[in-house]
């Protein structure tokens, strides 16, 4: 009886069947009953009786038709309730404000979509290059992660024409620009895409304002084209001290504060820390909204060092950094990868001159954010990432037990997503995936357990690598050298033939 009561009450699409099947009854015997109760009617009460008594009647059979036919759908396609089922339970999940970018922000986005749709995406859109060109490319991002079938997605978004006039431009691209001209800006635009591709939460940007993303060195030099940092930091040997907009007003788009205000939890990173998360804390309102919020405010930051940006860095390093930048009590959790990572994967980002972020739980002493150590990632190809359902899991599990903490076991929000977790963990049980193992850090170690187990091989490699890049830069000084005497014996000679 109960599963008969939730397959016809319990969806959505039953509910206004039986509303018109109850409206058809009561008009039908309304107008029955007046016939029998009046002792005399007129012929304009009487046609006003005969119509309604019609209209209820058709009222009541339509809706015992088309319930019918509802109630057949649903038993011929049990997926179809299902579907419906989580969609409800989503749609009272936690509010969620995700502020990132590139493949972590992705991967954040489409873990949490199993459990909540009420997701918002805020990305930076800057001017940068030689070309001046508009970076959408967190926003396709965030729009392909999102959506419903998140490949199909990415394979419209990412389609590069190969002939023609359009040779080598992305659809994607295309397109929000066409959706910016057609809107009028870009907040409007991107607004409209959320509801044209029906994805799962909103994508905001930060701004609507043009703005420049700027990095000032520690040698006092300041560079405007982010595309150029790694480069200058590396041949110059500095690092960055701060970054910075350009200019430095700019005004938050429709929609981003409210979103970070209503948020049951804000999520800072993945993402590059100079150019994806930074600078949309140093947007008007934006860290100032963060801070006095009552929210769980979350770090995650990158698995892998970013050349010319972060390197060297280790966890406290980004806390640090967000902190300069943003002030205190930004985040109040920050969760690591815990993973172990076999050297061979490493040497590819070793040659580009990345390494792991390492956890030095010992400098965030003091500073009031609880680490959590997790396995998130895994090995995609010969990339290390963030893994999407790990990932969600470890933050899901971190609002139900401080709902817990606070006493909310109760709660519709906790039991939703408790049940909703167990679902995930029994459909993933058994599941052979590719991972990593987790590594354990012992009490008092500064180095985890697989520094440790594979330090030799990580200093050979990174010996190797160093002097690989210090014979070229020899190769590139001496053919320089011999460049330059060439070019000098050359206008030499062409002195002494002019002479003569």
């Amino acid at each position: 009886m109960k599963k008969i009561l939730k397959l016809i009450i319990g969806n959505k699409k039953t509910k206004r069947w039986i509303l018109l099947i109850i409206i058809g009854m009561l008009l039908t015997c309304y107008e029955f009953a007046q016939i029998i109760a009046v002792e005399r009617l007129e012929l304009m009460q009487l046609a006003k009786i005969i119509v309604l008594f019609i209209i209820g009647f058709i009222c009541f059979i339509l809706g015992l038709v088309f319930l019918q036919r509802r109630i057949l759908e649903l038993a011929a396609n049990p997926e179809i309730m299902k579907k419906d089922d989580e969609n409800s339970a989503n749609s009272k999940g936690p509010k969620v404000v995700v502020i990132g970018g590139g493949n972590g922000l992705s991967a954040v986005l489409k873990g949490l979509k199993k459990y909540t749709s009420n997701i918002t995406a805020i990305v930076t859109v800057s001017k940068y290059g030689k070309n001046d060109v508009s970076e959408t490319e967190d926003i396709k991002r965030s729009l392909e992660a999102l959506a419903e079938n998140s490949e199909e997605m990415s394979k419209i978004l990412n389609y590069t024409f190969e002939t023609g006039k359009t040779k080598n431009l992305n659809l994607g691209d295309l397109y929000i620009e066409a959706a910016k001209k057609i809107y009028g800006n870009l907040a409007t635009s991107v607004q409209k895409n959320n509801e044209i591709f029906a994805i799962v939460g909103k994508v905001l940007p930060v701004t609507l304002d043009e703005m420049k993303i700027c990095v000032e060195l520690d040698n006092g030099m300041v560079i405007e084209d982010k595309d150029k940092i790694a480069d200058i930091t590396e041949d110059r040997v500095t690092k960055i001290n701060r970054v910075f907009i350009n200019p430095s007003n700019c005004r938050t788009a429709p929609g981003v504060v409210d979103a970070i205000k209503d948020a049951d939890a804000i999520i800072l990173g993945p993402g590059s820390l100079y150019t994806n998360v930074i600078p949309n804390l140093l947007i008007k309102n934006v860290a100032k909204t963060i801070r006095e919020s009552k929210a769980f405010k979350i770090y995650i930051p990158n698995i892998m060092t970013e050349p010319g940006h972060t390197d060297d860095y280790d966890v406290s390093d980004h806390i640090n950094a967000i902190m300069e930048h943003a002030g205190n009590k930004i985040i109040d959790y920050c969760i690591c990868d815990n993973g172990d990572i076999v050297p061979e994967f490493l040497r590819k980002y070793n040659k580009e001159g990345a390494n792991l972020v390492e956890i030095d739980s010992q400098n965030l002493k003091g500073k009031g954010i609880k680490l959590i150590k997790a396995d998130i990632s895994y090995v995609e190809g010969e990339y290390i990432r963030h893994n999407p359902d790990e990932l969600a899991k470890t933050i899901i599990e971190l609002i139900c037990s401080e709902l817990r903490f606070r006493d909310k076991q109760n709660d519709e929000q906790y039991l939703l997503l408790h049940s909703k977790l167990k679902e995930e963990k029994k459909k993933h049980k058994g599941k052979k995936t590719k991972k990593l193992k987790p590594k354990k850090e012992k009490l008092g170690r500064k180095t985890s357990k697989f520094r440790n187990k594979y330090n030799e091989r990580i200093k050979s490699i990174q010996e190797s690598e160093k002097t690989r890049k210090q014979n070229i830069k020899l190769y590139e000084q001496a053919k320089k050298i011999t460049d330059q005497e060439e070019q000098e014996e050359k206008e030499r000679y062409l002195r002494e033939t002019y002479k003569k």
